[in-house]
């Protein structure tokens, strides 16, 4: 009874004031002070703001999107925010589907095939103190627990579902980051901005809003997203408040309840983003160098290894270059040292070179990937840019031609000329690859025989080299008689045994020309006369 009377007393007390203040107060900040591109908004993000608009909601575009904007930078993704809920904004087109079981949104789709684009709508949500949710057992993925919940956490007070919609204001406390949390209506090219997040873009700071401690119980990923932040805005001069910064490490652990595949998913926008490794030296600065996922532990490990850099390196520069990069290539870069380690233990015990690979690149699935395993199609990529390497050895038939049309031929080149980058292969194999694959059928024939009549002049001069070795020479027996004269008598005094001569039949038509020891038998008989 003490108890619920003190629980309403700080209902009616203390909890409406922390309430104010999370909530934050709003700004309308007109174009002349932000100072917006608006030739820099995609025009589909137009199309879903104007779209939502006309059906009677309010819809902003929301996020990392505003706050490049600011920044005068042309972003990559945008995202929308409204009041509409998922169903209503899916009905509103043509190809658009709701994801998500912790967080309904909806990708509305432009484009078909590779060149499709997503634009992504989620709802203003209502900003409810987890404390008020009933705890559930289990995670994410407890869909008995969390069936018909919408609010739920886990004991630790990790937020499981939050699926309750709100005002802007309160949705606006739900994010994350201050310079995160700012509406841009691109209609009145207005920002809204309630936590003070373009005055810590114009300071170049990463700030959490609310209590940080808080924040990372809530969600320990964005212990990740604070990092892939700094490495993000590093070479613009964003650093992290020293208050969101201090609690990082201390909360590592909680990482541990997170589902797998969603720290899986966490990494590879750490790595695959355009800022390799500037995320992994954030990861090392701020004590978070290991413990965050098993795999994302072997790549910082690595990171400064010739190869995997190399790798590293080389997704930067395709990211930058708006080049697609696929994660498939670069974890087989940071997996080829268990790989190759366990590939020539095998070939040394005396298996064939595939069954060894084979073998290798199953015990390195089973020591390191654990459950990415279960992901089909980025293990079956793995598996082929690895066996596809004792391929590029064999450069004559038919093998060449067939090499050159396999889907993932491209990745398993490029994974060769690293190998050549940090001297692993000879440098002029990558370079024939290159060459032959690009070349008509006229030119990679002629690769071909060249490289054929390479290996046999190889194989003949080595059978020759081999036959001076064990054959004695022609000439010996012309001055056996002499040698035997000169020889030591054996040990009981006797000479030994003299060796009988062959008479050589002179060549029919030949009037005694000299023979073929002699230092004229390489001359024509022109020569001779």
């Amino acid at each position: 009874m003490i108890k619920k009377l003190i629980d309403q007393l700080l209902d009616k007390t203390v909890r409406p004031r922390l309430r104010r203040a999370r909530l934050g107060k709003r700004q309308d900040v007109p174009a002349t002070v932000h100072g917006i591109d608006p030739s820099l908004v995609d025009g589909r993000a137009l199309d879903v703001v104007h779209t939502l608009k006309r059906a009677g909601y309010e819809a902003y575009i929301v996020g990392g999107a505003v706050r490049d904007l600011l920044l005068g930078l042309r972003p990559k993704d945008f995202d929308v925010a409204t009041n509409a809920t998922p169903e209503q904004v899916k009905a509103l087109f043509r190809r658009a589907f709701i994801i998500g079981r912790r967080f309904r949104i909806v990708h509305v789709v432009f484009g078909r095939g590779r060149e499709h684009e997503v634009v992504e709508v989620s709802t203003f949500r209502a900003y409810v103190d987890p404390s008020q949710a009933e705890p559930v057992v289990g995670d994410e993925r407890s869909r008995r627990a969390l069936a018909g919940v919408a609010l739920a956490v886990d004991a630790s007070g990790r937020v499981l579902r939050d699926n309750v919609w709100g005002p802007i204001e309160e949705d606006a406390a739900r994010r994350d980051f201050t310079i995160n949390a700012m509406y841009y209506d691109p209609e009145t090219q207005t920002v809204v901005d309630f936590h003070q997040g373009i005055r810590d873009a114009q300071r170049r700071i990463i700030r959490m809003i609310g209590d940080p401690a808080t924040r990372y119980r809530e969600d320990p990923v964005r212990i990740i997203r604070a990092v892939r932040f700094e490495a993000k805005l590093a070479r613009l001069g964003f650093k992290l408040d020293a208050k969101t910064r201090a609690p990082m490490a201390a909360h590592l652990p909680l990482l541990a309840d997170v589902p797998p595949s969603r720290l899986f998913d966490e990494m590879l926008k750490l790595l695959q983003t355009g800022h390799a490794l500037a995320s992994i030296e954030a990861l090392r600065a701020n004590g978070l160098a290991r413990g965050i996922y098993p795999l994302l532990d072997v790549v910082v490990e690595r990171a400064d290894e010739p190869f995997v850099r190399a790798a590293l390196q080389d997704t930067d520069r395709r990211v930058a270059e708006g080049k697609p990069v696929a994660p498939s290539f670069l974890l087989a870069c940071v997996l080829w040292q268990d790989v190759r380690s366990g590939w020539q233990r095998r070939l040394q015990a005396g298996l064939a070179a595939f069954v060894a690979l084979a073998e290798a690149v199953d015990e390195a699935f089973e020591a390191r990937i654990g459950d990415v395993s279960g992901r089909g199609k980025l293990g079956a990529d793995m598996r082929e840019i690895w066996m596809m390497q004792p391929r590029f050895d064999k450069r004559t038939g038919n093998g060449p031609f067939t090499l050159v049309e396999q889907p993932r031929f491209r990745a398993a080149f490029d994974f060769l000329r690293l190998r050549a980058q940090v001297g692993e292969v000879d440098e002029e194999l990558a370079h024939w690859w290159e060459t032959f694959s690009q070349a008509g059928e006229a030119v990679r024939r002629d690769m071909i025989e060249a490289v054929r009549l390479e290996q046999q002049r190889a194989r003949s001069g080595k059978a020759r080299r081999g036959r001076i070795e064990r054959e004695p020479d022609a000439c010996a027996d012309l001055t056996a008689p002499a040698a035997a004269a000169e020889a030591p008598l054996s040990p009981a005094g006797e000479a030994p045994a003299k060796r009988r001569r062959r008479r050589r039949r002179k060549p029919r038509g030949d009037s005694g020309g000299e023979g073929p020891c002699t230092p004229d038998a390489g001359a024509s008989h022109d020569d001779a006369s």
